[in-house]
């Protein structure tokens, strides 16, 4: 894995012409849809949570996650069609299945781009909040909670095989939108 890792970042993604980038951004989720609808909910329920249970390790430890005791978060990939219920039970992260028709006590939702710079801290949760761009629906201050806990994660502790994906992608992302940006300006003026 982490030849292929090495092997992608390498790749010279921003050197293609902006007009290529921002097609892909636009398509890239029309052709993933269909493939994640294939991915079994058991698969992402064990991937995500092996990462999930890995990444906040110690705030766990620390009962950081408490106050999601007996309270549901349900995070929607919009634009991929994809959402997770969690919750916290037994000191771990557990999560649901649409099909346990479970009533979440707070939701967040966002494209899977606007995560993606989150994730890789190119972007604040609170910039994309008032952007509009992510949405915090349901239970103000347990949204607030989870907003924290998403504010403090240490990008060192994600493992070695997603982190440098992470980075690299968000940052061809955040290239790409300034670059779309700058273009849409010098059109205007």
């Amino acid at each position: 894995m982490a030849f292929a890792n090495s092997a992608i970042t390498r790749l010279p993604l921003t050197r293609l012409p902006l007009r290529i980038r921002s097609h892909a951004l636009t398509i890239l989720p029309n052709i993933l849809r269909p493939a994640l609808s294939f991915f079994p909910f058991s698969a992402q329920k064990s991937l995500l949570l092996r990462s999930l249970n890995t990444l906040f390790k110690e705030a766990m430890e620390d009962g950081d996650f408490d106050f999601l005791e007996n309270k549901w978060l349900r995070i929607s990939v919009i634009d991929l069609g994809l959402n997770w219920w969690l919750s916290f039970e037994q000191n771990a992260l557990v999560m649901a299945s649409s099909n346990n028709k479970i009533t979440e006590d707070v939701s967040f939702s966002a494209n899977g781009d606007d995560l993606l710079l989150i994730a890789g801290r190119k972007e604040d949760p609170d910039t994309l909040f008032f952007q509009r761009k992510l949405k915090i629906e349901g239970d103000t201050e347990l949204g607030l909670e989870v907003k924290n806990l998403i504010d403090a994660i240490d990008l060192d502790e994600l493992p070695n095989s997603i982190q440098p994906l992470i980075e690299y992608f968000s940052s061809i992302l955040l290239q790409t939108r300034k670059e779309m940006e700058k273009n849409e300006h010098d059109q205007i003026a």
